[in-house]
């Protein structure tokens, strides 16, 4: 019973006279002390003190603790206290003595007020209606208010700055609104909490917690609060979340100028209000930054902006990437490129609200600043800006540009730790501005060489109607080494060919030129497709082993291509093909049906050893011939199959030309964003008039050869090519005579009238004719000599029966 009392009565209540007497006793001081009224009444109040009285006691200045002080207590043991004395006054201001309250100084009222009082942490409680009902001594430091200014008053009343949110457009509720929430739901609450203090020109960043007090029945009867001032901590975090964003978001296509654009719109408007991005022009171009040193002094240094972003985008005149900016001799920013070092620049000096910026105390200690730093430049005031942070942009030791942060709206002035996030940000978008140059560098040259070595003009020839395409992969793709190729053969032949390299930039580019240039080699010498393609698989072996790269350079991409490659003869309408793991071609017929191929596709080049299939099949006059690359009918939204599908249902389009035709398909086939290059070439077929091929077949005697002269001479004569009889019988003649001189039956002779005047002798012998010096008294070895001066060209090739030699003239 008596421990319950004690708790219930903490508090003991004493009466002491002038002269130090004690005159007054509550039941109190027996519970607490263990003394009884009678005991006490009557003695020195100094009787009680374990220890001599301090100085002055029990006088103090006015109501007020006294102090800790221990007590004795009536079983001789030391009771811990906490006295405070009240002076008393009568009449006149007559002095009474003193009303004295004692407390133990280890009871919880008593420990607990001194410890929330004392709290470096700010404390407060309020009612329902947030009226103050007590705050701590940081709490009023914080304010700026006593707790006497505040009890009864509002919180709206007292903090209007925390009724409106600092950040708007996080949807984020003011601390007040919060409170009340807390008032009225009964649900604690922790948040951090922004806040730009009155007076103050910088946020404030505080860690707050808000919970309900209750009374025993459970209603809430109050609200109360702690906070601790963390803007340290929490802008550095803000920093490094804008690091984060800027690592994810900067440097996401290989573009110049988008690259920039990113730089400019992530560091607004989290980070400052107006970001301008200004580049030489060699950068933009992709091509090499001009050298520092190669300015003059005085020389005024003139820019490209790339990119202008500003926070309020309705007010934003952002220049077009191509507008010049001049920056004169002796500005910030020809400074900052010359020396290479980054400017910030104030409108005034950082007032005593400097700790509430980017981390404590930065804005106003110059020694966290590089030297000469930061330049306090009244005039910004003029142009709107609070502050402006200069950094030279720089990467791999090139200077590319030049990056300005501007503070406009926001009344913060730049800092230290400003100046470092802003080159931070800078430095990031270095490196991928000066990716982006040297990609588009690369990829300009390797657009450049597949250009100049695909066909510039495809070939006059009456075979076949041709038209093409070619386009490269996307902005961030890399070039690929499709390609394709016209060439005429003899005998008014055609040579259709496409293929693909291993790949992609500069090194399939030039495997691509290899192997049209291969291609173009072994077709001048007339090899059957299939012929043709094993001679190509065996040059790529070759090649892979004498270009073989030495350490991590990328490996050649010959091996492991494929090719297509596919003749067409007018006069037999016979169209033959082979693949090198190429899909092979798509024929339509000229009433709207599909010609199928029956052939398998060979192995890749490069892998040797494996035979390939040739196929041969007989068109109709007007077909049309689609040779294309993977990367016409296969993408992420389908496979090959189903391109092929597609470029089928295309071709069916009704075209006035095959122009128009090429432009349809590629519009159908390829996605906005392609990865891959694709090439297509169209052919429609013709065939020859047979009036204007004349054959005959000749006797293997000497004698026949003025009859085949006659013949063919006549037969130029009917086609109105009197001009040409001369050379004609000549080298008839000479060719004749040859078959049948060193050849072996049967002999063939065949004029066809084409884009020139052909000539061709066919005997079964596969012994190939060459042109030798005759000496002077030799009577042989002038004939094909002979024939190479007099026409065009002539040739041989050799065929599933023998060999055919053939000479063409130009028609009058």
């Amino acid at each position: 019973m008596e421990m319950a009392a004690e708790q219930d009565a903490p508090t003991a209540a004493v009466v002491v006279d002038p002269d130090g007497t004690v005159s007054g006793w509550s039941e109190g001081g027996r519970l607490l002390l263990g003394w009884t009224a009678e005991e006490t009444v009557g003695r020195p109040v100094t009787d009680l003190l374990v220890d001599p009285p301090p100085p002055g006691f029990p006088e103090s200045d006015g109501a007020g603790p006294a102090g800790f002080i221990p007590l004795r207590h009536r079983d001789g043991s030391t009771v811990d206290a906490v006295v405070t004395a009240h002076p008393l006054f009568g009449p006149g201001g007559r002095a009474l003595g003193h009303a004295m309250t004692v407390q133990r100084w280890g009871r919880r009222p008593v420990i607990a007020d001194r410890a929330f009082e004392q709290c470096p942490f700010a404390l407060g409680v309020y009612d329902p209606d947030l009226r103050f009902l007590w705050i701590n001594a940081s709490s009023g430091r914080v304010i700026a208010h006593s707790e006497e200014q505040v009890l009864g008053k509002k919180y709206r009343e007292v903090l209007p700055e925390f009724d409106r949110s600092l950040f708007p457009e996080r949807d984020d509720k003011p601390y007040t609104d919060q409170l009340s929430e807390v008032a009225r739901t009964g649900k604690p609450a922790r948040l951090i909490t922004v806040f730009r203090p009155l007076g103050s020109n910088y946020p404030n960043a505080w860690a707050t917690s808000i919970w309900p007090v209750r009374d025993a029945e459970g209603r809430v009867r109050a609200v109360a609060n702690w906070g601790f001032d963390m803007s340290a901590e929490y802008w550095a975090r803000q920093r490094l979340l804008l690091l984060n964003k800027a690592s994810g978001g900067i440097g996401r296509t290989l573009d110049v100028i988008g690259t920039a654009q990113e730089l400019a719109t992530t560091a607004v408007p989290g980070f400052t209000d107006l970001v301008t991005v200004d580049l030489f022009d060699e950068v933009l171009r992709g091509e090499e930054p001009p050298s520092v040193s190669a300015f003059t002094p005085g020389e005024t240094i003139v820019l490209s902006r790339a990119a202008q972003h500003r926070a309020k985008e309705d007010t934003d005149r952002a220049p077009g990437p191509t507008t010049p900016v001049s920056h004169p001799p002796g500005s910030v920013a020809a400074r900052c490129m010359a020396t290479g070092s980054s400017t910030v620049e104030l409108a005034a000096e950082p007032g005593q609200g400097g700790e509430w910026a980017f981390g404590p105390g930065l804005a106003a200690d110059p020694a966290h600043w590089p030297p000469g730093n930061p330049l306090i430049d009244e005039s910004l005031v003029a142009d709107g800006l609070t502050g402006r942070i200069t950094v030279p942009l720089r990467a791999r030791g090139a200077l590319l540009g030049v990056v300005a942060f501007s503070r406009l709206d926001r009344p913060e002035a730049f800092t230290a730790d400003d100046l470092i996030l802003a080159e931070e940000l800078t430095a990031k978008a270095a490196v991928a501005i000066d990716n982006a140059r040297r990609y588009s560098r690369e990829r300009t040259t390797a657009l450049t060489l597949q250009r100049s070595l695909l066909p510039q003009g495809l070939p006059n020839q009456e075979a076949v109607e041709v038209a093409s395409r070619y386009l490269p992969g996307g902005a961030d793709a890399e070039v690929g080494g499709d390609w394709f190729d016209v060439v005429p053969l003899s005998g008014a032949r055609v040579a259709l060919v496409v293929g693909d390299v291993v790949g992609h930039g500069l090194h399939a580019a030039a495997s691509m030129g290899r192997l049209r240039t291969a291609v173009r080699t072994l077709a001048d010498v007339d090899l059957p497709p299939d012929e043709l393609l094993t001679h190509l698989d065996d040059l790529v072996l070759h090649l892979g082993v004498d270009l073989q790269p030495a350490g991590h350079f990328q490996p050649t991409g010959e091996s492991g291509a494929t090719c297509l490659y596919t003749v067409y003869d007018p006069v037999s309408r016979r169209f033959t093909l082979a693949s090198a793991g190429h899909p092979l071609p798509l024929i339509v017929s000229p009433d709207g049906t599909r010609t199928p191929v029956a052939s398998q596709p060979g192995p890749p080049l490069g892998i040797g050893g494996l035979p390939f299939e040739v196929t041969e099949l007989e068109l109709p006059e007007g077909s049309l011939l689609a040779l294309y690359t993977d990367g016409l009918v296969e993408s992420r939204e389908r496979d090959v199959d189903q391109g092929i599908a597609e470029l089928q249902r295309v071709l069916n389009h009704s075209a006035t030309s095959l122009e128009a035709l090429c432009d349809t398909v590629m519009d159908a086939m390829l996605p906005e964003r392609r990865t891959d290059d694709a090439a297509l070439l169209l052919a429609r077929t013709h065939a020859l008039d047979p009036h204007h091929v004349a054959d005959w077949d000749v006797e293997p005697d000497p004698s026949q050869v003025p009859r085949a002269r006659k013949s063919a001479v006549d037969q130029v004569d009917a086609w109105g090519l009197e001009e040409l009889s001369f050379v004609t019988e000549l080298v008839v003649s000479e060719l004749v005579t040859n078959a049948i001189r060193y050849g072996e039956p049967p002999i063939r002779l065949r004029l066809i009238r084409d884009t020139s005047l052909i000539c061709e002798v066919s005997d079964a012998s596969n012994t190939a004719p060459h042109l030798r010096r005759a000496r002077t008294f030799d009577e042989g070895g002038r004939g094909l000599l002979l024939v190479a001066q007099l026409t065009q060209g002539w040739g041989s090739r050799h065929t599933t029966d023998g060999k055919t030699i053939w000479c063409a003239q130009t028609l009058p």
